[in-house]
């Protein structure tokens, strides 16, 4: 039997999925995981969410659904994440195509479902931005998540909205979220981390990042995005809620509003209309900012005295932990220098990595003049 999980906002929810699957299922079961081909601009320098035309060596799983195998490849100048996951993880990653609207993912849907008859199927999102009405301040993407709730809200089938880490996305805080969270069905654990623990080590997700960060046991105020969003790291991190799925529908007015969607354009057009802005535009406006950057060389000297400065006004804003992206923007560093970044840390001070996070609890003792 195969299970059915759809990654909601694609990203780091896909590797959520493939740990919650193992989790819940066990290590011999199979599940295809349904996500999107959407990653950050270090990943993928092209804004928006990539097709099936934007790859080769994909495999056709229905009429309008492919797999992302191992072999595929994102055609230059895209990006993405997803034949790596495939290469580490044994699930079958499958490509959400958005660019037809809800109407496109809903007939994906009804066609894996015609042709697995998947013994359960999971909708799941990290953070629970996927129960914003539209209007929060802090709200940054709700596009994906509303187009994945609206599509599986139109399929004759019994689907079981599940959402983890609620508040560790940033979008909604955990005090909002609490009352509109349904039975506790897991509460992930450092063992469950272990089959993904290959993937943290180079994935860009901070919110799946601290979900397994909380399983294993950190706990504190973890710093995250360019902003710096103070995200509160607790007991409730590593949980998993059912929530039913009419209600979210019921409280998120984009996901309401573009049920019959038939291209990406109109839910974009949507959004704006009911958000106030679209994050593809956002993405559109930053990449056209980023060809504009001159390339820039790390140097480690200057990085470890920059790095001691912002531990010390991070922990006088009670920061114990913060993320290598937050890191890299704080720093003023080029994304694609986020990895480079990391080994450096990561071996001239080993023992402040709390892996997947970067701890900054203890008072710096580094002399910056220190290189690895």
């Amino acid at each position: 039997m195969t299970r059915l999980i759809v990654a909601a906002g694609g990203g780091g929810d896909a590797v959520a999925a493939a740990m919650l699957h193992t989790a819940l299922y066990g290590e011999d079961d199979q599940a295809v995981i349904l996500t999107y081909a959407w990653d950050r601009l270090l990943i993928d320098p092209v804004p928006g969410p990539r097709g099936p035309e934007n790859f080769t060596g994909l495999q056709p799983l229905t009429p309008a659904v492919w797999a992302v195998p191992a072999k595929a490849r994102p055609i230059a100048p895209a990006g993405s994440t997803l034949p790596r996951l495939a290469t580490e993880l044994p699930h079958t990653f499958a490509l959400i195509d958005p660019h037809h609207g809800v109407e496109g993912i809903t007939r994906q849907l009804e066609e894996l479902l015609s042709h697995f008859s998947p013994e359960s199927i999971d909708l799941l999102d990290v953070g629970g931005d996927i129960l914003a009405r539209g209007d929060e301040p802090t709200l940054k993407s709700p596009l994906a998540d509303a187009v994945t709730l609206a599509a599986c809200c139109q399929v004759n089938a019994p689907i079981r909205l599940l959402v983890a880490g609620p508040g560790l996305d940033g979008e909604l805080p955990p005090d909002e979220l609490r009352d509109l969270l349904g039975p506790l069905i897991h509460t992930f654990t450092a063992k469950d981390v272990e089959p993904i623990s290959s993937v943290l080590e180079w994935h860009p997700s901070e919110a799946t990042g601290m979900l397994a960060a909380t399983a294993r046991g950190v706990r504190g105020t973890c710093e995250m995005r360019d902003a710096g969003l103070p995200v509160p790291l607790t007991d409730e991190g590593p949980t998993v809620h059912e929530v039913d799925l009419d209600e979210a529908l019921s409280r998120n007015r984009l996901a309401r509003a573009i049920m019959t969607t038939a291209t990406l354009d109109e839910v974009e057009a949507h959004s704006r209309e009911i958000c106030g802005y679209s994050e593809i535009d956002y993405e559109r406006n930053k990449a056209t900012w980023l060809k504009e950057q001159p390339p820039v060389k790390l140097d480690p000297q200057a990085v470890l005295a920059q790095l001691d400065q912002f531990e010390a006004e991070a922990r006088n804003r009670g920061v114990t932990h913060t993320t290598f992206r937050r890191i890299t923007e704080a720093l003023n560093l080029n994304g694609s220098l986020r990895e480079d970044l990391r080994q450096l840390l990561i071996s001239s001070r080993p023992e402040q990595y709390a892996a997947p996070l970067w701890n900054i609890t203890a008072a710096s003792t580094h002399r910056t003049s220190r290189t690895p």
